[in-house]
């Protein structure tokens, strides 16, 4: 038995050694590019154009909200010149005269009126007043309540009248001596049964033995040995 269980192992270690080994397979990302994809170049030109002359003038008044301005330019394709004027919070008015070309920007400042500002006075804090509230006390009436009118009720005696009693009439019972009659007994004529025993017909079983068949010949089945 030893023999059989070792020659099993080393068949399953044998086995084992030459089993195929696989690897799991390796995918590469497919790139895909079509022949026909269309190909935009975007083109961007840039545009110039020739200086122009020019001129152009403005002016805002508006009382409500305090804007005096007026603007005023023009340009010969090389030369910018141009002025403006705008009240400023201090009551003047500033006047500025500018020019531009290719010596760089100059501009002439000058200011109309005089410079006013109001003296400052410092507020001083009164404390509110209040009246004193008015109040009166409510009026309280004192709530009214009328006695009720209650009124006897009138109580009658109930009238009873007496019940007329009357003794029942009695009579005696009468009793009657019920009228017995002797029974009469007559003796019953009794008859001794017959008896008579019967004659059981029985008969005794008849008993056969049983035939039985001859037992077969029992040969031993031949057993194949394995060879080593």
């Amino acid at each position: 038995m030893k023999f059989f269980i070792i020659a099993a192992l080393v068949a399953v270690a044998a086995a084992a050694d030459y089993a195929p080994k696989y690897q799991a397979p390796k995918y590469e990302k497919a790139t895909y590019t079509p022949a026909y994809a269309p190909k935009y170049e975007a083109k961007y030109e840039e545009v110039t154009y020739a200086p122009q002359p020019y001129s152009f003038e403005y002016d805002v008044q508006d009382k409500e909200s305090y804007n005096d301005f007026l603007h005023s330019e023009k340009s010969d394709y090389n030369v910018v010149t141009g002025s403006y004027r705008v009240a400023l919070p201090d009551g003047r008015t500033q006047i500025v005269t500018y020019k531009a070309d290719k010596d760089g920007y100059n501009a002439d400042v000058k200011y109309e009126g005089e410079a006013k500002y109001p003296e400052y006075v410092e507020k001083q804090y009164k404390a509110a007043s209040y009246p004193a509230p008015a109040y009166s006390a409510p009026a309280y009436k004192a709530p009214e309540y009328k006695a009720p009118a209650y009124t006897a009720p009138a109580y009658k005696a109930p009238a009873y009248t007496a019940p007329a009693y009357k003794a029942p009439a009695y009579k005696a019972p009468e009793y009657k001596a019920p009228a017995y009659v002797a029974p009469v007994y007559s003796a019953p004529a009794y008859k001794a049964p017959e008896y008579k025993a019967p004659a059981p017909a029985y008969l005794a079983p008849l008993y056969r033995a049983p035939a039985y068949p001859a037992a077969s010949s029992y040969r031993a089945p031949a057993v194949a040995y394995p060879k080593y």
